[in-house]
């Protein structure tokens, strides 16, 4: 695992909409991630391993892959906004993630 001292700050909207969620360690690949500012990141929110009916998980945390392969969290079992999602989860993805449940934000509600 590689560590870095340089801290890279960005105000991403919470998705997670619960305080109760299930999560599991796994591997995150390079080619996962997508290159930004001359570094390769896996943004939080995004569908683990892939958006399609192999979807095990949602991304907890941004992750740098600039390094290689790198642990990362992902949430098995939860509720999450899914307008606050960095991309459309796929019908198929939707299928796969049987525990996770999504949700519109209600900005009035505040929930």
């Amino acid at each position: 695992m590689f560590v870095s001292k340089k801290k890279v700050h960005e105000s991403t909207p919470a998705f997670v909409s619960s305080d109760h969620i299930i999560s599991r360690t796994r591997t995150a690949t390079k080619g996962m991630g997508k290159t930004e500012n001359g570094r390769i990141i896996l943004k939080a929110g995004t569908v683990y391993p892939a958006n399609d009916a192999t979807a095990a998980g949602i991304v907890l945390h941004d992750i740098d892959l600039t390094h290689g392969d790198q642990p990362v969290g992902i949430m098995v079992e939860g509720y999450v906004y899914e307008a606050r999602l960095p991309q459309t989860v796929s019908a198929e993805a939707k299928d796969a993630l049987k525990e996770i449940k999504f949700e519109e934000y209600n900005v009035t509600e505040g929930k």
